[in-house]
């Protein structure tokens, strides 16, 4: 009698065993319909307290994680590639990638990165390639702007989105071509309106002080990813902290004539040595951003490279160059390339465009923290202009550009992994 309940009790757990041993593996190379969601599908899993492995470098970045129904169904309804491996299977992955002759890790993702995006209320549609992305694979995220900012929220949260922004208190360097247009006076409104409220007499100041606040939030731990012109326009800002920048149109007064000998550059995560332009007629902050003239590129030819790391000694830069496509489509934006002489050496360039002499993608490191920046606007829309309608996701599932962001949004997951000497 006791043997066949010991046979009836295997018969009933043998399943749950085998489930426990299966493993669901989610390709990230060309074989991959739906790159983006997976993503999602990775934030998911974290949200729900089940482990991720990011195998780096291996079939463009794979993710797998212990079977489950629930993650399978959820797999399928937001149409994402995957398999049903056994412990074998799975264990023989593991060896391949293990081999030290193998650019190749695993990377074990296990907290449920916070994220904040800094974006004003009346953010226009064209704004921001990030939160396009999030929203499309489902990544939750909360809205923040300087006055959460100055309020002191940022310690809440992992990683921190700035996009189409201007740290200077020039809105863009839009004043030539978009000062009688209505979002343009509602912006300069409301930035005015903001820095009186937090009690700051001109937009700049507050900008500025916001991005010391940003930049704390980095020396503390924090991960802060920047797009677009939020790049040099937030290290200009740090640089030329108490110094007038800022032209009469934009502030009522005038700048300090001696503003440009008055940087100091050992405030900037990225960039040194780089020169204003004062000229508020002309659409740029500085020299940091490559010139079109200089570039000699259109959407035919343009094109970037991302870098190749050791995946085992270097698994950061790694990780965030996770792609199936080593080469990538460029694309445009006010800011869309980093002119590399005014790279800080310590500067981790993970993609550029040699032929030129520019860079494309950064990393770096302050305090506890790190930042990434990526030149252009929008990875799928070439050169997206002002009033255009955004980029639907849905159209890009597969979209290599866009993946580059998707993996810094991962990257806190996995940001406590002790790196190998």
């Amino acid at each position: 009698m006791r043997f066949k309940q010991l046979i009836l009790t295997l018969l009933l757990t043998l399943p749950a065993l085998v489930a426990r041993a299966n493993h669901v593996f989610i390709p990230m190379d060309n074989t991959q319909k739906e790159h983006l969601k997976a993503y999602g599908v990775a934030f998911w899993l974290l949200q729900r307290e089940v482990p991720v492995d990011w195998l780096l470098n291996y079939r463009g970045g794979a993710f797998a994680f212990d079977a489950r129904p629930d993650a399978e169904k959820e797999l399928a309804v937001r149409g994402v590639n995957f398999q049903v491996i056994s412990e074998a299977q799975y264990t023989a992955i593991l060896s391949e990638i293990a081999d030290e002759n193998a650019n190749m890790d695993v990377m074990k993702l296990e907290k449920v990165p916070k994220i904040a995006v800094y974006t004003p209320k009346g953010k226009q549609p064209w704004d921001d390639a990030v939160t396009l992305v999030l929203e499309y694979a489902e990544i939750p995220y909360d809205k923040i702007y300087d006055d959460e900012v100055l309020a002191g929220v940022l310690p809440k949260y992992d990683w921190l989105h700035l996009h189409h922004e201007d740290f200077t208190g020039e809105y863009g360097k839009f004043y030539s071509n978009y000062r009688n247009a209505p979002w343009y006076q509602q912006q300069q409104r409301d930035a005015e309106a903001a820095a009186k409220r937090n009690g700051f007499g001109k937009v700049s100041q507050m900008k500025g002080t916001v991005a010391t606040k940003m930049q704390e939030f980095i020396a503390g731990g924090g991960f802060l990813f920047a797009m677009c012109s939020a790049t040099d326009s937030y290290d200009i800002a740090l640089a030329g902290l108490g110094v007038d920048m800022v032209e009469s149109v934009y502030d009522g007064d005038g700048s300090d004539p001696a503003a440009q000998s008055k940087l100091n550059f050992n405030r900037c995560l990225a960039f040194q040595n780089f020169q204003l332009v004062r000229d508020p007629y002309f659409y740029e902050y500085s020299n940091i951003d490559m010139q079109p003239q200089e570039r000699m590129l259109n959407e035919q030819t343009d094109y970037f490279q991302l870098f190749t790391f050791s995946a085992k000694y270097d698994a950061v830069p790694t990780m965030l160059c996770q792609n199936h496509e080593k080469v990538i489509h460029g694309f445009m934006g006010q800011t869309t390339a980093f002119r590399k002489s005014l790279i800080k050496s310590d500067v981790v360039i993970m993609g550029d465009t040699k032929q030129t002499g520019e860079a494309r993608y950064l990393h770096g490191s302050l305090g506890k923290g790190t930042w990434t920046f990526y030149g252009g606007h929008d990875p799928e829309d070439y050169q997206h202009l002002v009033g255009e309608e955004p980029t639907d996701l849905a159209l890009h599932p597969t979209s290599a550009g866009y993946r580059l962001i998707l993996n810094n949004v991962l990257f806190p997951a996995a940001k406590k992994k002790k790196q190998k000497t």
